[in-house]
């Protein structure tokens, strides 16, 4: 079968190639494997239960505090308002990873439907599919969800349906990719010499053998966005204040940048790191997949 390596698209969604090599080099290293799971681990926690993470309330307003620097006291700073910074990122992983869930299993959902039916359709059906994708595609994926946003007005859903559909084109190539090199493969041959219906090999060899690389290409699609729907929230158009998902918190710290430094470069680095986290184990799930295909 076609690895997932050599079908993937120029893009999917525009990650830098820095941080996939960086990506690649943390899921060789035993160490890099066990921090990223260990993050993500911590971020599990502050989505269930925050309060476990952090002693103030993400809305506790303190003006006397105000624009205070990274201390013993406030470890991220805090902001104009007095609010403590780390507690409104602890609080604001529950919004900004669902966005990124979310928005991941529209892209994959979505980038299924159509790759499957630009591979296996009907002719005139795989066509239009096919064309339809190619359309897509020439929409770069962020002026793609600005569109959408315009359209249904910026929101939570609206980011998890901007980005989801503005990354769904690169995947529904890739799925495509990957289902026409397990229809040509030997194995399907095999089962049409031997009799099997179409279906009966759909169901039992193509799609499965065709799929199964989805496991890790979901979870380098959440890192990928977050940092899609953090943008969105950076320009203003997404989840609106007093929220704290972690493009908001990048938004509402731009105009502090040059006497604040802590309010952008704090959340900048954080959905940083998550991306890289999720990278990092995708690319370990893809390269045990990959590992178990040559074995």
């Amino acid at each position: 079968m076609t690895s997932l390596t050599s079908a993937s698209p120029k893009r999917t969604g525009g990650a830098p190639a820095v941080r996939q090599s960086a990506a690649s080099r943390l899921a060789r290293a035993p160490w890099g494997l066990y921090l990223a799971i260990a993050f993500a681990a911590l971020l599990l926690v502050a989505v269930i239960a925050p309060q476990l993470l952090t002693t103030h309330l993400p809305t506790a307003i303190d003006y006397g505090a105000a624009l205070q620097p990274p201390s013993w006291a406030h470890p991220f700073g805090t902001d104009e308002s007095g609010r403590d910074l780390y507690t409104r990122i602890v609080w604001g992983a529950r919004d900004s990873l669902t966005i990124g869930v979310g928005a991941a299993a529209v892209s994959i959902g979505l980038a299924l439907i159509l790759g499957t039916l630009a591979a296996l359709g009907v002719k005139p059906v795989a066509l239009v599919v096919d064309r339809f994708v190619e359309i897509l595609f020439t929409f770069p994926a962020l002026l793609l969800a600005l569109l959408l946003i315009a359209i249904a007005g910026p929101s939570a859903a609206t980011q998890v349906l901007a980005v989801g559909v503005g990354t769904a084109p690169g995947y529904a190539r890739m799925i495509r990719g990957q289902i026409l090199g397990a229809r040509n493969s030997g194995y399907v041959e095999a089962a049409t010499a031997l009799g099997h219906s179409r279906w009966r090999i759909v169901r039992a060899h193509i799609l499965p053998n065709a799929l199964r690389p989805l496991v890790a290409v979901f979870a380098l699609s959440i890192g990928q966005s977050i940092v899609w729907a953090s943008s969105l929230s950076f320009l203003g158009l997404g989840v609106a204040p007093p929220a704290s998902e972690w493009g908001a918190l990048l938004d509402a710290g731009r105009a502090y940048l040059t006497t604040a430094w802590w309010l952008v470069v704090v959340p900048g680095l954080v959905i940083v790191a998550v991306a890289l986290a999720a990278t990092t184990i995708g690319r370990y799930i893809q390269a045990r997949l990959e590992k178990g295909e040559r074995s």
